[in-house]
């Protein structure tokens, strides 16, 4: 015999979200809801509006990895809820972070005894490795100002104007006076010879940058560390340089072997990288190396106890995940060298295609570099009737985000769209990306110029040329003066 029984109203709305009364109810955004809903319709309310979020794959403007194996994730997934700081419940996440360290100081050719081990931190990111390594920094030069009898209170850092977001935070946050040296046209990173040129007794570091954020060109370190070798036996002082490697620590090493950069010179005391760039790991995993033990000033270490044992630590911040950190051991030990140079090559490749099809199209300038970081930079010939931020606006409309930017001072007229090449941006994505640009080309052709147009009405209105040019020229004015208000907005809100 079967027994059955009757469904209330309210079970069944239980089991079709969409049937429930929750979808037909705003949910407060920006103050906690007094009553409770059932996890399945505050699953579905989620997830709907984030569908209005981008497509990560197709998010072109990010240099940060946006897959990685299913393995991979399910080992992400069975330690998202260890807490990194509990290193002495936790032994062996903490010893992994310990072997990655060591892997990555080797691959960056630490001088390094047969049993000496690496000087190095995972962080959340290269920004927090850079605040790190500026510390570090700024306390050795102060110690040194200090013993020496001179004052010690106005430090500054020499870089490009092209240093990311972080490397500005670092200078207001820590009281480091910022010295940019200028780009140029057609010379879009730091100049070696300007930068050792703004170098003085107060300078606690040059910080030279392996992959721009702008171009993905490598500025030329070697040269820097020869000029700066020079200077300082002239001059008495021994000022070091620092390698802003996030972008490019985890392609030179495999592509450009021969390029030196790293610890192989003398005056390079540190390096950040980061993991979850061309690490091959999700967002939230950075490293810091430095030299030797020398260089990471001892009173910058902090000793706790209260988790169990007593244990060092150097962060900016104390609790994380450990899931980036057991991601990027399963990335050096699953890909090794062989797989990280594959990929690598694949994605210069692809780039390399990319930057072919788009001047077939016989439109654009390519701004980037073959060698550098697997990016295409480039820019429109002919600005008469389209700009880069229009193709960036209607590029959306096929899924594809693009950025387009002003360069900085004093290269802030040239402006540029860049395709950044991951490891998921297959050579068929690369085609495709061409076809579409084609295609808003074309559109953005078909439109009536809106300029020229504007003056012929103008014209045949009575007004001057001459009053139709002016008025061109306040346009301009004020859409340069939006533009670099939304910049800047941009800028503040940078992430590494």
């Amino acid at each position: 015999m079967v027994l059955s029984k009757a469904v209330s109203e309210s079970d069944a709305s239980l089991h079709s979200t969409f049937a429930s009364r929750y979808v037909r109810t705003c949910l407060p955004r920006f103050k906690m809801p007094d009553n409770s809903i059932p996890k399945e319709a505050a699953y579905q309310i989620i997830n709907d509006e984030l569908m209005l979020d981008g497509n990560p794959r197709l998010n072109l403007a990010s240099f940060v990895t946006t897959w990685m194996e299913p393995e991979c994730d399910k080992l992400i997934m069975s330690s998202i809820n260890k807490n990194y700081v509990d290193m002495d419940e936790y032994p062996v996440t903490t010893e992994l972070q310990n072997r990655c360290v060591n892997m990555i100081a080797h691959l960056f050719n630490a001088p390094l005894g047969e049993t000496e081990t690496a000087v190095g931190v995972g962080t959340v990111g290269s920004s927090e490795a850079i605040m790190l390594a500026g510390l570090a920094f700024k306390r050795r030069w102060q110690n040194k100002m200090r013993e020496q009898g001179k004052p010690f209170d106005k430090p500054n850092i020499v870089t490009g104007a092209n240093v990311q977001v972080c490397w500005e935070k670092f200078a207001r946050y820590f009281e480091v006076e910022l010295k940019e040296v200028k780009l140029r046209d057609d010379y879009y990173v730091m100049d070696p010879e300007k930068a050792v040129e703004m170098v003085d007794e107060n300078t606690i570091c040059v910080a030279a940058i392996l992959g721009s954020t702008l171009n993905g060109e490598f500025e030329d370190v070697k040269r820097l560390n020869d000029l700066l070798v020079e200077k300082n036996a002239e001059t008495g002082w021994d000022t070091p340089i620092h390698v802003d490697a996030a972008s490019g620590g985890f392609i030179a090493p495999f592509i450009y072997p021969e390029l030196e950069w790293d610890f192989r010179l003398p005056l390079v005391k540190s390096i950040n990288v980061s993991g979850h760039k061309y690490g091959l790991v999700y967002a939230g995993i950075g490293w810091v190396i430095w030299r030797n033990k020398e260089d990471l000033p001892d009173e910058l270490i902090f000793h706790i106890n209260y988790l169990g044992a007593d244990q060092p630590t150097f962060t900016l911040n104390f609790s994380k995940g450990s899931s980036q950190i057991i991601a990027q051991y399963y990335q050096l030990i699953r890909l090794g060298f062989e797989g990280y140079k594959s990929i690598m090559e694949n994605c210069q490749e692809n780039a390399m295609v990319l930057k072919e099809g788009l001047e077939k199209t016989g439109r654009f300038n390519i701004i980037s570099k073959d060698n550098g970081v697997p990016l295409v930079a480039f820019s429109l010939k002919d600005h008469s009737e389209h700009t880069e931020f229009e193709i960036s606006d209607m590029l959306r409309r096929f899924g594809w985000i693009v950025p387009a930017y002003t360069m900085p001072p004093d290269a802030q007229h040239v402006t540029v769209l860049r395709v950044v090449v991951r490891e998921d941006f297959s050579r068929t994505l690369a085609d495709r990306l061409v076809v579409d640009i084609s295609k808003v080309l074309h559109e953005l052709d078909t439109l009536p110029a809106r300029l020229s147009a504007k003056k012929t009405v103008s014209e045949e209105n009575g007004m001057s040329v001459a009053a139709v040019d002016a008025e061109h020229e306040v346009t301009r004015k004020i859409t340069d003066a939006w533009r670099k208000f939304v910049l800047d907005k941009k800028k503040t809100q940078g992430v590494c």
